[in-house]
Order: structure tokens, then C-alpha cells, then sequence
């Protein structure tokens, strides 16, 4: 006898109510302003009576809030506070780590898990491989993304129109060394950012350190958003150029499990 998987959705089919509250959240959330109740009801397929009690609920708990004169629903402070208690919990470097460290055994080289912070990377996990050198790249340290392979990953991920507003003239394209990065104005950056779209990865040669090289691969949400990035760095000189491609993949392959965990999709 074959025995089928569950159905997504039918074990939250036995409390409907709270399945939709949750549904409305995560619209609510998904949303740039607030929206009208009706709006929701068509968006949710629900029925209206339904959605104003539910919305009562959630208003009187603080999880969403209503916008009299507007006649519209937003986010409420009880949401921000999860997103902050989310925060607080560093759901990233715990699900992360592990899962550098299997990358980090397999290929031998160091790992590293970066996040945007404006225009910079920071980093938050760093997994070196044994009788490999230190690297600049510890927790807590911040570069700037258009240098790194992490902030590459991330950049390329977001709608061209955020990436002008971080990059907005030449004074916002700092380098490290004398020897000047060729991404030094935003031109050259957003052709760069179009290779890694096409080529599905990113990578460094030297800019961040000299001799040493990097790729990297974005991690998304459930949205498509780009929330963080796995990276490996590696003396230039041990890996061939044939060779960066197969490693893409492997980073890839770890990013895309942790878009996964994070409860998101895998970077298309």
C-alpha cells in the first residue's frame, strides 16, 4: 500500500481560525501600507464577516492596527515586537552555522555568513578551516559590500532601484588597498551586478585582502528577498579557474538550504 504525503495545509485545516489569522499577517506583512478590510477578504478568498472579527481580535492584542480615517488595517506593535524577539533569537547564525561547518568540512576551505547593514556586510558566522590562515572576515566585522563577495550575492538580489539608492555617487565606492577595485562607481557596479545575475554567483579577486579570493551565493526569504549570504574564501592561487564554478555550486547548494530553514525559497 502507498502511503501519500499530507496534503500542505490540511493539518492547520482543524483551527481555520487560526490559520487565518496567520494568513492576514503574513499579507499584512507582504504589503508596503495597510489595506482595507474588504481588500484582504478578496486577497484571502474569506469572507468579510470573518476577517472583521479576526482583525477585532488581533487590534485588541496589538498585533495589527487600525487606521480610522483611512479605513484601512496595518501592522500592529505585538508584530514588531516578534520581529524583534525573531531578531533577539539570531535565527540566522544558529540555523547558519551547522551548516557552514558541513561546508566547511567538505571543501576544506573557510566559510562565512554576511548580512546588509547599509552599505556594508556584516559578518555574523565565520567557520575556518583547519591550517588555513586567519581571515579579516570575524564576527562582528563590517566591510563594504561592493568590495566583497557576500555584499555582491546580496546586491544582485535586490530591485536595481535599492542598489542605486545605497550607491547614490561616486563617494559611496570606497577601497582597501592603493591598488583601487574596479568597482568604483556605480556604472561598473551594476554591470558587475548583472554578470552575477547571469552567472548566478558572486565572486572577489583581492579586494578585500590580496591573494586571496571569495564566492558567494545569497540566501532569500519567503519573499524572494535576500537576507543574508554564504561565502567561501581561499588562497587564488590553490584553485583553478575551471574549478570556481563547482565550488559556486556547493555554496549555492548551502545557501538554498538555509533560504530553506529560514522558512524562504531557495535563490532562483
Amino acid at each position: 500500500m502507498t502511503i501519500q504525503p499530507p496534503t500542505p495545509g490540511k493539518a492547520t485545516s482543524k483551527v481555520p481560525a487560526a490559520e487565518n489569522t496567520l494568513r492576514i499577517l503574513k499579507l499584512l506583512a507582504s504589503r508596503r501600507g495597510p489595506m482595507a478590510a474588504s481588500n484582504i477578504a478578496t486577497a484571502l478568498g474569506l469572507p468579510r464577516s470573518s476577517v472583521y472579527h479576526l482583525l477585532g481580535v488581533m487590534e485588541a492584542n496589538g498585533f495589527v492596527l487600525h487606521l480610522h480615517e483611512e479605513q484601512r488595517y496595518g501592522l500592529g506593535i505585538s508584530a514588531f515586537e516578534l520581529s524583534s524577539a525573531y531578531s533577539r533569537q539570531e535565527p540566522l547564525s544558529r540555523l547558519g552555522r551547522p551548516l557552514l561547518a558541513a561546508l566547511v568540512d567538505s571543501i576544506g576551505e573557510s566559510a562565512h555568513l554576511a548580512v546588509l547593514h547599509g552599505r556594508d556586510v556584516l559578518y555574523i558566522v565565520e567557520e575556518r578551516a583547519k591550517n588555513r590562515p586567519s581571515l579579516v572576515t570575524d564576527v562582528g566585522v563590517r566591510l563594504p559590500s561592493h568590495l566583497t563577495a557576500s555584499g555582491r550575492a546580496i546586491l544582485a538580489a535586490l530591485p536595481k532601484s535599492q542598489v542605486r539608492a545605497l550607491y547614490p555617487n561616486a563617494a559611496a565606492f570606497t577601497a582597501r588597498h592603493e591598488t583601487e577595485s574596479p568597482i568604483m562607481k556605480y556604472s561598473a557596479l551594476s554591470s558587475h551586478l548583472d554578470q552575477v545575475r547571469q552567472r548566478g554567483f558572486a565572486t572577489e579577486h583581492g579586494e578585500v585582502t590580496p591573494g586571496f579570493g571569495s564566492i558567494a551565493a545569497a540566501v532569500t526569504d519567503h519573499l524572494g528577498w535576500p537576507t543574508a549570504a554564504v561565502a567561501v574564501t581561499f588562497l587564488e592561487e590553490k584553485l583553478q579557474a575551471e574549478d570556481w564554478p563547482v565550488l559556486a555550486a556547493r555554496i549555492q547548494k548551502a545557501a538554498d538550504e538555509l533560504s530553506v530553514r529560514l522558512h524562504g525559497r531557495p535563490a532562483q
